[in-house]
């Protein structure tokens, strides 16, 4: 088994305590869960600053433990601070560390798109996402067939969430053209074996149509990297080992994009 077949493993057995504890009624209830959305595709694509999303996160499988003391709300104000196009938050707690509560203290303090990530399993994680105060979901090709990212796409939008689809090969790319996804992630980490490879994300993301809004995921860890990325049609870019690695990493988050309005 691969450490993603390990976490999607683990995330239905989560998904199936969280359903028998609080249903989807009771979900819908929840004061979030009518509040109005705000569009990262719309962030992105009229973004002054870089697209720059930047991303919540204190451990991962890939790197083990990162920043194990950070604290979300100060983290993400200050990402807020530097005119970041939108806030990536993890709520996986087993692989990345997070708290229960910290996509919600994020969600309080801040008012900017929020993408919720996390590895999403079940149609459950959608209604809970919304309660959560998310406005986009991560849908992986990976770890879901054609049929669950139609529907889950569909509901998604019904519920007024924003999609964004993480892939990392032709296949996947080429296979799901046809979704009406929001955003589209070319991860630059092979989830497999957790290489980095920018010249293969380069090299796919020729594969789709100029129309499309395009997010280079991983391994982005200096402004010439960006540049590169850019420069090969990416519109924005999903960063966090190389922010949450400092003690400050909001700090960083604020160097780079003053690089890049410069």
């Amino acid at each position: 088994m691969t450490i993603l077949d390990t976490i999607k493993a683990q995330k239905l057995k989560e998904v199936a305590v969280l359903k028998s504890a609080i249903s989807v009624a009771e979900l819908e209830k929840f004061p979030l869960f009518q509040s109005a959305t705000h569009s990262l595709k719309k962030a992105i694509t009229s973004s002054v600053t870089g697209g720059i999303i930047s991303e919540f996160k204190r451990k991962s499988p890939a790197k083990g433990n990162i920043n194990l003391d950070a604290d979300v709300v100060q983290v993400t104000q200050g990402y807020a601070e530097a005119l970041v196009s939108g806030l990536s938050v993890l709520s996986d707690v087993e692989f990345f560390g997070a708290r229960p509560n910290d996509f919600e203290l994020a969600r309080q303090n801040n008012t900017i798109p929020m993408l919720r990530k996390d590895f999403i399993v079940d149609e459950y994680q959608l209604f809970q996402s919304k309660a959560m105060g998310a406005d986009v979901i991560l849908l992986i090709a990976k770890i879901l067939t054609k049929k669950q990212l139609q529907s889950y796409t569909q509901l998604a939008h019904e519920l007024g969430l924003e999609v964004f689809l993480e892939t990392q090969n032709e296949t996947e790319i080429l296979d799901n053209l046809d979704l009406n996804f929001d955003l589209i992630g070319i991860n630059n980490r092979n989830l497999n074996s957790f290489e980095v490879s920018v010249e293969n994300s380069i090299k796919l993301a020729q594969l789709l149509p100029e129309s499309r809004v395009k997010i280079a995921e991983s391994g982005i860890h200096s402004l010439e990297v960006v540049q590169l990325l850019k420069n090969n049609g990416f519109d924005g870019f999903l960063i966090g080992e190389y922010f949450m690695k400092e003690a400050q990493p909001a700090l960083k988050c604020y160097e780079l994009i003053q690089k890049l309005k410069g």
